[in-house]
């Protein structure tokens, strides 16, 4: 695939994630959504409702704070102007204020604290299970799931629910809370000046109305234009020895400019609803403050003439105050509103990566199959497999392996071998008929079983970082150092890595880059020896290495194979001279079966194959 239809498939992975999220407006994926959410805050139920008390605590300190200075002016101030009264009652007045304020300063860091902890937990457990549940997926979910659309969940998608617990529930109920506690409390203190000033709130709801819907449209296109680029760098890093290669930086940063163009186009889009936004409520805010002060003014004016109508000066003031805050909770909810989308369309994904189920999944406990230990008799019985149901891979194929023996696998590519070596690893489960070992079906084995009795070694070798030691213990985490280098000394790896800087504590670094092929491939097989499986498995195994260090493999080989039952693909014939049997498989099916001598001897594929080894030789 080229860089430009690489390119186009990201693209197509970002449209395919919008479609999951229009698919979210059905019934079932926003039961699916809150199913998952549930399932994460069900252990905070206690100190969720602790929260929502002190977040109504909160606000009815905060809505209670123009009262009090009202109260101050038209029973502290006015009546020590008009000498009828001492200091004492607005010294009281004064104290409730800062006990309010004690009381809201309190409250709110109380519960930024406890929400804030329930949300770590909360990702806590999600990045958990997830982690988890990528473990568990078969390899066909990661052929058709790309790296890039995995880091976005783990990273983009997390990050939304994250802050959906850092600010969408801290703001939503005190948002709400405010609105509803401001309208209730200016219709109390005067329902006439109470008309005249809500009087713009429906141009505050059609403006919100028209935010909401322009900005879930904008939001979207920042959401595909920031998953590009979370694709775009996780698929050209992962193969930045391919672009290094073929000097296509040039032409990757033109793409990658596109992307981000994209991307600031989006977030620039999204500045400018903003703009209308944010500029809009706050005038319609001054719009009502100048409603208060000519309508409010004049209601006071009208008290002065008949202190039985009207309203007092404290009264306009609580108001002014009340409008001032009015206008803050309806941008808050406006965000609120993006927070909680971005959340639930993270959510969406999220859940639906959790209800991926593997296609090799574990047995039901009354069928699983344990054993103290396992033969390595393997047999096929009339096997069917396709990828792609009009592309048949293996077709009705029969194969019986004693325990013990090894065979190899040759062929032309395409033909099946790595897909049948598949079948035997259980990385995916027969069509039709079935795969035994020692007369149990593979699929009646719990992974840690079926682990236990057979392991692949790759062509990909692939090591992780950590030291020599951790890498070859991968397969036994509980081996002790002197099995570790026991292992070592078996496949001939000792030498050299007695030879590196810290030894068996050296760290080989990222894919074990500060390694040799051949060092990587002795390394494998080392943990493939020390693991003690009673089926093994080598996919090419020594393709990425040269001579001399083939040499050292195919002696580590001897050793490793011994007493068990061993699969060997190759291209490299010479690998496959220490088989007992060779399988000659071409077009999904086996087409000579015997061993290298005697098929030699008919003169067949494995024999014309031979020959054009032994001729690229000479």
């Amino acid at each position: 695939m080229t860089t430009d239809q690489s390119t186009d498939a990201w693209r197509g992975v970002a449209t395919e994630d919008e479609d999951e999220v229009d698919a979210s407006l059905s019934t079932f994926m926003r039961k699916r959504s809150r199913r998952l959410l549930s399932s994460l805050v069900r252990p905070e139920r206690g100190q969720l409702i602790w929260g929502s008390v002190l977040v109504i605590v909160h606000s009815v300190a905060g809505l209670a704070s123009p009262i009090i200075v009202g109260k101050a002016i038209d029973d502290g101030i006015r009546p020590v102007l008009a000498g009828e009264a001492s200091m004492a009652a607005l010294y009281k007045l004064v104290i409730a204020f800062f006990a309010i304020v004690l009381i809201e300063a309190w409250t709110l860091r109380v519960f930024l604290k406890v929400i804030g902890m329930v949300g770590e937990r909360v990702l806590l457990r999600l990045r958990t299970r997830m982690y988890d549940h990528f473990q568990t997926l078969s390899v066909s979910f990661y052929d058709r799931y790309t790296t890039g659309r995995i880091m976005s969940r783990l990273g983009n998608d997390i990050d939304a629910i994250n802050e959906l617990f850092l600010t969408g529930l801290i703001d939503l109920p005190w948002a709400v809370l405010q609105l509803v506690g401001i309208c209730g409390l200016l219709i109390w203190l005067d329902a006439p000046l109470a008309a005249v000033t809500l009087s713009v709130f429906p141009l505050v709801v059609l403006l919100t109305r028209w935010f909401r819907r322009r900005s879930e449209v904008v939001y979207r296109k920042v959401r595909e234009a920031v998953a590009l680029v979370y694709i775009q760098f996780t698929e050209t890093l992962g193969g930045i020895r391919a672009v290094h290669s073929y000097r296509r930086e040039p032409r990757n940063q033109e793409l990658f400019e596109d992307i981000d163009g994209r991307y600031r186009d989006a977030n620039a889009e999204a500045i400018r609803v903003q703009a209308v936004y944010g500029p809009g409520t706050a005038l319609l805010g001054e719009i009502g403050t100048f409603l208060v002060l000519i309508f409010g003014g004049s209601r006071v004016l009208q008290n002065l003439d008949d202190p039985t109508t009207g309203i007092q000066l404290g009264v306009m003031v609580s108001f002014l105050l009340y409008v001032r805050m009015f206008f803050h909770p309806i941008q808050e909810l406006s965000q609120v509103y993006n927070i909680f989308q971005g959340a639930g369309a993270a959510l969406e994904k999220l859940s639906g990566v959790l209800d991926e189920r593997s296609t090799v999944p574990e047995p039901a406990p009354e069928r699983a199959i344990v054993r103290p230990a396992w033969g390595g008799h393997i047999h096929f019985e009339n096997v069917d497999f396709w990828y792609r149901k009009d592309t048949p891979i293996i077709r009705g194929m029969n194969l019986e392996v004693p325990a013990g023996q090894t065979v190899a696998l040759v062929g032309p590519t395409g033909a099946g071998k790595t897909t049948t070596a598949r079948l035997i690893a259980r990385f995916y489960d027969p069509v039709g008929g079935r795969v035994t070992i020692d007369g149990a079906d593979l699929r009646d084995l719990p992974s840690s079983e079926l682990r236990k009795a057979i392991v692949m070694v790759t062509q990909e070798n692939f090591l992780f970082s950590g030291t020599v030691a951790d890498n070859i213990a991968f397969g036994k985490p509980t081996a002790s150092r002197e099995e570790i280098e026991r292992a070592a000394h078996v496949v001939g790896a000792h030498g050299f890595i007695e030879k590196l800087p810290e030894g068996y504590d050296t760290d080989i670094r990222k894919r074990g880059g500060r390694l040799s092929a051949g060092q990587r491939q002795l390394v494998a097989l080392a943990r493939a020896f020390l693991a003690d499986p009673a089926v093994i498995i080598f996919d090419e195994a020594t393709s990425s290495i040269d001579m001399p260090s083939e040499r050292l493999v195919q002696k580590a080989l001897e050793m490793v194979l011994r007493d068990r039952t061993a699969f060997i693909i190759a291209h490299r014939l010479a690998t496959v001279e220490i088989a007992d049997r060779v399988l000659v498989i071409d077009d999904g099916q086996i087409v000579e079966d015997g061993s290298p001598i005697e098929l030699l001897r008919q003169s067949g594929r494995w024999s014309r194959l031979h020959e054009a080894w032994e001729d690229s030789l000479a």
